[in-house]
């Protein structure tokens, strides 16, 4: 018998047809999806009903052939307010900073029939806000958290549909519990080794939550001058994401910000005896590979005992490797797949019409801020992430004074997430893992 029986999905972007396809495929169980009723998602929820719950996930590789695939889901509910019926898992494929908003709208009924929580994208922390939440609804309740979403899936045009392409699949995803001997994990695991994708189990919901190398190279790439500059202000050149300066913002100092940063998270992840992450081998094996040539493999793992100096030339020289694809075929040119014209996107008029913030950083400014609650509950110094918040805030805060007749969404607005990192930092001091 699967654990996996009725799966209701919570969200209304292109990730969840990649779960509702590959959950309803491989457990065929009853599976439903239930998102927020807004202008963006209306066209979500028309397209799905008239392809009568249809959904087609497609590839751009045949490599991830087993991640394509076409189903029918059982139900569909617009607004969380509308759920109802009972089911055994709830997928949160929404983003982080939405969970309390969106677990707070299902009816309490439906909620305590739940056995099992699952979070597709969560940050550090995200595991105890959900236990937290449900102490007084579902305190038995399962919460697994998954290091972060195993592929790279978006709308054809960037229009919403029953319809999504997925244009990389990754090769391992960490993954915990709060359950120690979890078959819910056993089954997924298997689900993911079909999908051709490896799933590593951690000891905790909380230490796969730090496997996400995003929490670690997003805050310093994106919350500096070049970087917000780029975002926030009007400019005909555009700038890239991973190119070094003036193309981007890989800087010396970029780069000592991103090693500092991480030497504060790791004295966080040390005070609650979770095997601390070898950067730059993180960086290199479970992430983009480099030619051998590039860094000796000496040095990669020696990494975490070397002096400062040291760590920021290679982090460096990791960047700067990775200018380029080092595995692309060259072009007649002899130049390789411009592999980091990964462009910083402008803020954007939104489907309500206001001033909006692309989804980096606006939720990197969320990670950041719980992360520095939970650095000072703990009494740990973090003048890097301090820095990299104020210099956000302070960016937030001009934009809205210097542009007083344009109208903004509520992501320009300096927040504290106070009753997000309250509820966190609870069940960090009952339950440290």
């Amino acid at each position: 018998m699967s654990y996996f029986n009725k799966v209701l999905l919570l969200g209304t972007g292109p990730t969840v047809i990649q779960l509702a396809v590959n959950f309803k495929n491989y457990f065929n169980g009853k599976v439903a999806i239930a998102g927020r009723e807004s202008l963006r998602s209306k066209i979500f929820f028309e397209t799905i009903v008239q392809h009568q719950l249809a959904l087609k996930v497609f590839i751009q590789n045949k490599q991830h052939q087993p991640v394509a695939g076409e189903c029918t889901i059982d139900a569909l509910f617009e607004g969380y307010h509308t759920i109802h019926g009972i089911w055994d898992t709830v997928v949160l494929s929404v983003t982080t900073d939405s969970y309390l908003s969106v677990l707070a709208q299902l009816d309490a009924k439906v909620l305590k029939d739940v056995s099992c929580f699952i979070l597709i994208s969560p940050t550090f922390g995200s595991s105890h806000l959900i236990k937290s939440f449900l102490k007084k609804l579902s305190p038995q309740a399962e919460v697994i958290s998954f290091s972060t979403y195993y592929g790279d899936t978006r709308w054809f045009d960037d229009i919403p549909s029953n319809e999504v392409l997925t244009t990389g699949v990754k090769k391992t995803v960490f993954i915990g519990s709060t359950c120690s001997k979890s078959q819910r994990l056993n089954e997924l695991s298997l689900l993911f080794n079909r999908l051709g994708i490896q799933l590593k189990k951690v000891a905790s919901p909380l230490e796969a939550e730090t496997r996400n190398i995003s929490l670690y190279v997003h805050p310093p790439l994106f919350m500096n001058e070049f970087s917000l500059q780029a975002i926030f202000d009007e400019q005909n050149t555009p700038k890239y994401v991973y190119k070094l300066y003036p193309e981007g913002p890989i800087t010396y100092t970029t780069i000592r910000y991103l090693l500092n940063y991480w030497k504060e998270m790791m004295a966080i992840v040390n005070y609650f005896h979770i095997q601390p992450l070898n950067l730059l081998r993180f960086m290199v094996d479970d992430n983009y590979p480099l030619l051998p040539k590039s860094i000796d493999r000496q040095e990669i793992e020696n990494f975490i005992k070397l002096e400062s100096i040291h760590q920021e030339y290679l982090l460096y020289i990791r960047y700067a490797s990775l200018l380029i694809d080092p595995y692309s075929k060259p072009n007649q040119e002899g130049k390789y797949f411009d592999f980091s014209a990964v462009p910083l996107r402008r803020i954007f008029i939104n489907h309500d019409g206001e001033w909006d913030i692309p989804r980096m950083p606006k939720e990197d400014y969320y990670r950041v801020k719980i992360i520095q609650g939970i650095a000072k509950a703990l009494k740990l110094k973090s003048p890097t992430l301090d820095h990299l918040v104020q210099t956000y805030e302070e960016k937030l805060q001009q934009v809205v004074a210097t542009s007083a007749h344009k109208t903004y969404s509520e992501a320009f607005q300096v927040k504290s997430f106070s009753q997000d990192i309250e509820m966190i930092c609870n069940g960090l001091s009952k339950n440290p893992q």
